[in-house]
């Protein structure tokens, strides 16, 4: 089972030299461990990583996610090799199917049962990080491996709707949300999870749930602000479904008020603190807050930062 922190700090980096930067401040306010998001077509988080690992000592680097379908699983766990090398145990590998105008538009791979190929790449990706081995023949991948060291990284996987919840809780170390309201994953992803586990006859593993927050006083000018930022993900569909299970449909494609005060953590330092403490204790094992900036950025990541190490604390 992942060893679950408390709060982590989720970002999408703008260059290299800016993430391997960031990562650094994160370390040196206190905050536990960092998450970087990964388009299909931007720079690499675990090159990034391996720059970061030589340059920090604490922090725990997390991916959410890598897009698996880009590279074999052997080729992924090689990576995660070399960075528990660098970095000891500091590592969670979190990978996903990534979204399918990137995956079929771009790619030209086969999506049409994600959940399905994701499934066997964690068949060959999983095992031979926990056990050294790894003989697997599928559809999409096959692979008979053998390593000397076999580093126990923790594997897990994103997750939106419940089919993808339960393969989290059957297979991996953890399930990670992105955007999905509090009431929807206690209501529809930790019982996916658990039900996930019982099936494999194993612990549950740990949700990591994302949060969006914004560092504002002018809650109106946020929510302003948050539409566009979000719009990419109201014009996806699978995140319109999940939108539509959470109790809040997106008619004509808008993003209600009501679904934004259920996503988004809005105010100052003291009251994005204190909400976030409330979601910790109403039943998240883990939240990986991310940043939607409004004035700012640079400010408003030093004051997230701050906040979240001092939630670490607790």
């Amino acid at each position: 089972m992942t060893n679950v922190g408390r709060v982590g700090f989720a970002f999408t980096p703008a260059s290299s030299a800016q993430a391997v930067q960031l990562i650094g401040r994160a370390e040196d306010a206190g905050v536990e461990s960092v998450w970087m998001v990964m388009s299909a077509l931007a720079i690499d988080t675990l090159t990034l990583y391996g720059a970061a690992a030589v340059r920090t000592d604490r922090i725990r680097l997390g991916t959410s996610i890598v897009p698996a379908f880009t590279r074999h699983p052997l080729a992924m766990a090689t990576q995660a090799m070399a960075l528990e090398e660098l970095a000891p145990q500091r590592l969670r590998l979190g990978i996903g199917s990534a979204h399918a105008r990137t995956m079929e538009d771009v790619y030209h791979l086969d999506f049409r049962y994600p959940l399905t190929r994701l499934r066997e790449y964690l068949e060959i990706l999983r095992p031979v990080l926990q056990t050294g081995e790894a003989h697997f023949h599928g559809e999409y991948y096959s692979a008979d491996a053998k390593i000397a060291h076999p580093t126990g990284t923790p594997v897990l996987i994103s997750a939106l709707r419940a089919p993808a919840f339960e393969l989290a809780g059957e297979l991996t170390d953890g399930g990670i949300s992105w955007l999905c309201p509090p009431d929807y994953l206690r209501r529809v992803a930790k019982p996916a999870l658990a039900r996930g586990a019982e099936r494999a006859d194993r612990l549950t593993p740990p949700l990591i749930a994302h949060v969006p927050v914004m560092v504002a006083d002018d809650r109106a000018l946020a929510y302003e602000r948050a539409r566009e930022l979000l719009a990419y993900y109201a014009a996806a569909p699978f995140y319109a479904r999940m939108f539509a299970d959470a109790g809040h449909p997106l008619h004509g494609g808008a993003i209600s008020d009501g679904l934004l005060d259920s996503l988004l953590v809005v105010g100052t330092p003291d009251t994005i603190e204190a909400a976030l403490q409330e979601r910790l204790d109403n039943g998240m094992d883990e939240i990986a807050v991310s940043l939607l900036p409004l004035a700012d950025q640079h400010a408003e990541e030093g004051a997230l930062l701050t906040l979240l190490a001092e939630l670490s604390r607790r």
